[in-house]
Formats: structure tokens, sequence, C-alpha cells
């Protein structure tokens, strides 16, 4: 073959019959929709099977559900990790949700449908946790991970849904593992609709965008927030947090061969006076349509100190003080002490989250803000757990083992970093552990978080920054006597 051909080979393959790359491409679309204890929604299910068509055309391998439980929700989405892993690392993995999706005390959680919750603490029991998603998705090897979530609607449980935030609170996948991009249908804080037509406004706008040959996804997603705000009249802007390190188009160009890597780096993000400079003198609906589609906190604040007018200008306000009260938010979540929360409520005394940042404050009272974990080296001994080594099917109790310290007789001992090293050639390999230190009222808590057996990866639920992902959970799942849950 020559050259030439060769070439001409390589982008009719990259490009496809539906664009599809040389990448394995798999999908889990998932519409809830019959919910059992609240009225059902209209629009999921038709948007699973939208985007499930599109995503087929695009080259992936789709796998789509309907109306789960919250133990089918929780295998699916094993499964599909344990899909990813037999793909391999070059894998683009893609979850789309749509359906009920609500915040309590911080954490976001995808809603299955035969849940009842009568209280707010039931929601962590009957729910499943979206940190967990992230983290299941980001513990296998894969090239690029893209969740995808219209999953913002109004929270529909009378009993919690005047207590709760509004919308889902913020995270930020540079927090978690590279190569992950999480999209939302609307603003973090803010509500979505479900529209009045087949499909929810953002996926109607995303089934549009998604298919335009060439874009990579940044780009979509923009054209796909402008859509929403017109056709939701500014109530509605998605949003999302990306982490990817690979560009990634739903149909790739035809006639253009794939950039090499480092080719056409992202630009620079303007700041607030650049944004200034270059808004100003446009017409207002032309500098509107510019800060939407780019989505920034500084693109808003430029527009705002130039643009006080309606129509535009009290959208684009509201748009910016939720944005910099959900940042406030996340950085008193993230922190979980009495301060924090204390600190956000007198920088908003009275939002949809006053009541969840009282409650937090008040459980917090007693624990000391300055509480430090003890080193590994320094700590007595402490249970530790014992990660199962079965990558498939519903996760197993960990097995609890006391930690002894280990007997020198004057020896100088390895440490832990010496002993799981891998070994020289001719001996046996040994299996990393990989231990995060937490504290919980004054008790030092040694957690793996992910255990790396030469079988291959763990698939489980747990673990994650309490509005992040990533590492250990502050009241997670895992019982905090100062937090006074599960």
């Amino acid at each position: 073959m020559t050259r030439t051909a060769a070439l001409a080979a390589t982008m009719l393959f990259g490009a496809g019959i539906g664009g599809a790359s040389a990448e394995s491409r798999v999908a889990l679309v998932i519409g809830q929709a019959a919910y059992r204890a609240v009225p059902a929604l209209p629009n999921p299910v038709n948007d699973a099977k939208a985007i499930g068509a599109m995503l087929g055309d695009a080259g992936f391998e789709v796998t789509e559900a309907a109306d789960l439980s919250q133990n089918e929700l929780r295998a699916k989405v094993g499964d599909f990790a344990a899909t990813v892993a037999a793909k391999g690392p070059d894998t683009v993995a893609l979850l789309f949700y749509a359906g009920h999706g609500i915040q309590v005390d911080g954490e976001n959680y995808l809603i299955p449908v035969d849940i009842d919750p009568k209280r707010e603490a039931d929601i962590p029991l009957q729910a499943v946790r979206l940190n967990d998603v992230l983290n299941t998705l980001g513990s296998v090897p894969s090239r690029t991970r893209i969740i995808m979530l219209d999953a913002c609607r109004n929270n529909p449980f009378p009993r919690i849904n005047k207590t709760t935030g509004q919308g889902l609170a913020l995270v930020d996948t540079k927090s978690g593992a590279p190569g992950t991009l999480l999209s939302y249908s609307t603003s973090p804080g803010a509500e979505a609709e479900d529209g009045g037509g087949t499909n929810s406004p953002y996926t109607a706008a995303l089934l549009k965008a998604g298919r335009e040959s060439g874009l990579k996804i940044e780009d979509t997603l923009k054209r796909v927030r402008l859509a929403v705000n017109q056709a939701t009249e500014g109530r509605q802007t998605p949003w999302e947090s990306s982490s990817l390190v690979d560009d990634f188009h739903f149909f790739a160009a035809a006639a253009t061969p794939p950039p090499a890597p480092g080719d056409n780096p992202a630009p620079r993000p303007r700041t607030v006076e650049e944004w200034r400079s270059f808004l100003k003198g446009k017409p207002v609906d032309q500098a509107n349509a510019l800060i939407v589609s780019d989505g920034s906190a500084d693109a808003y604040e430029a527009f705002v100190g130039l643009y006080a007018e309606p129509p535009f200008a009290p959208d684009a306000k509201r748009w910016l003080d939720r944005h910099r009260r959900m940042q406030a938010w996340n950085r008193a979540v993230l922190a979980n002490t009495g301060s924090a929360y204390t600190t956000f409520l007198a920088e908003y005394p009275d939002s949809d989250l006053t009541v969840t940042a009282r409650k937090l404050a008040d459980r917090l009272r007693n624990r000391p803000d300055n509480a430090v974990v003890v080193p590994a080296a320094l700590a007595t001994p402490v249970v530790a757990a014992v990660a199962p080594t079965c990558p498939c099917g519903p996760a197993t109790p960990l097995l609890q083992q006391k930690v002894e310290p280990k007997k020198t007789d004057g020896k100088k001992t390895k440490s832990r970093a010496e002993r799981d090293d891998p070994p020289k050639r001719g001996k046996k390999a040994s299996r990393t552990r990989v231990y995060v230190e937490d504290e919980e009222d004054d008790v030092v808590v040694r957690r793996p978080p992910i255990y790396d057996a030469p079988s291959g990866p763990v698939i489980q639920f747990g673990g994650g920054f309490r509005g992040g992902y990533g590492g250990p959970s502050r009241g997670g799942d895992n019982y905090s006597p100062s937090r006074g849950r599960y």
C-alpha cells in the first residue's frame, strides 16, 4: 500500500460510515421515568432512546436501560465498568442519564424508580451516589470518560423538597481521574425543565449539535448551552466540568485527519478584563450569546459590568450569583467543618442551602476544626479494610483484620512503599495497596480506596470526597459519628 493510500484509509476509518473513530467506544444510556412514589416523567425514556440512536450512529456499542431500581442501577454501572475494563485503555466510555437527580448535604444522587424517601436520611440509603459512579468508572483504565446528566429536574419528594438544595451540587472533575467530562443539563444549583415536546431542551439541543461533523465535544456543548438558553428564555443554561486530555468528536470530519497529540492546544481562557475589551461595543444580544456559549464566570462578570439593562442582564446576574454561591458551598462541603458552614451562612444567609448549612454546622459543632490526621508511622494499631478482588458482581462485605506493629528486634524495617515496589526479575509480582488516611473523631482510619490486583480492577461503590471525587469519604457511605449518619 502506498503512503497516499494508507493515509486515505486512515482518514476513512477515522471518519467511518457514522463518524466513529479508531478507539473503542462504549455507552450506557439510562432513562428513568416510571417513578413509583411520585408522578412519572414524560421524556426521559424518549431522551434515552434518541441519544442511544445517535451514539450508535457515532460508532458506540450502546447498552440501553430504563426504569431501574437501586440494585439494578448499581448493577448496570458495575457491568458497564467491567465492559470498559475488558475493552482496554484506549476506550471512550460515555454514560447518559435522564431522570431525577437531587443533592442532599452537598452530595449528588441519581434517583432509582423504586425510591420512596420519608426524610433526607433515606436518600443515601435508597439512591445511587454520583461520586460512586464517577469513582467506579475512574477506577478502570480508559482514555476518556464522558458523563452527561439530564438529571437536574425539580426535587419531586414533598417531604424533603423544602430542605434540600435546588438542582445538583457543583462537582469539579479536575479533582478526580484525568480524562473526564461531566455535563449537567443546567448550571449547579438550578433546575432543568422536562420540556413540552418529545425531548427535554437539553437532549433536543444535544441531538442536533452532536450530529454536526468535525466538532470537538467542547464546541458541541457550547452550542448546546446557547440553544438551551434560548429555548428556555434564559431559565436554563447547561454547564460542564472537564479534565479531558484528548480530543473527542461524536462525528469526525471526513476530510480531516485526526490531529497529532499536542496539535491545536486549547486556547488560554480570557480574563475578566480581556472579556470586557472583547465584548465592549457589541450589540447586547450578540454579547449575551458569546458569554452563554463560553459559560465561564469571567465572561459573565464582564457582561454584567457592561450591560446592566434587561432583557439579558437579570438572567446573567442570577447565573453569576448562583455560580459564586455554589462555589462557596463546594468549598464548605469539601472542608466539612462547623466553621466552614458558618462562613457560608455568613456570606449567604438566605438561600435554598441555608437549612442544610445550619444543620451541618450544628452537627459538627463539637468537632474541632484543627483536627490533625496521625501519620501511619505514628498510628496505634487500627482496623484496616481488605478489599475484595473479584471485579464482577455485587461488592461483598469488606473483611476486617487487625493491624499489629511488626517486631523488628532492632533491625531496620522496610517501609510499605519499599515492600510493595515491583520485585526484581524472577520474583513473584506483588500487589500494590494504595492507602488513604482519614480521621473520624480522633480515630485514624486507613482505607484502601483502590486495590490493584493482578486479576483486574475492582468494581465497587464508595469513596470520594464530598463535593468532589477520587479520595476518602467524609460523611458519605462510611459511618461518621460526627456526621451522625452512614
